[in-house]
């Protein structure tokens, strides 16, 4: 059984799979369907990218992230 998706209202996590084979995962921020934040980094696989990206939404929903 998985973990359900934590509550990041008002912010969704898409995590978007490699484009090449071979090529890494990325995930994409978005409020209200605008994009708010994009990975920078070189993630592996879908979970790592999750783990990064809802690492990333937590920061702004406490406010670390506010720009």
């Amino acid at each position: 059984m998985t973990d359900p998706m934590p509550n990041t209202h008002p912010y969704t996590l898409e995590i978007l799979p490699p484009k090449a084979e071979g090529a890494s995962y990325q995930w994409a921020i978005r409020r209200s369907g605008k994009l708010i934040q994009r990975s920078d980094r070189t993630l592996t696989s879908e979970a790592k990218a999750y783990e990064s990206g809802l690492a990333d939404i937590e920061k702004l929903l406490s406010g670390v992230g506010e720009r």
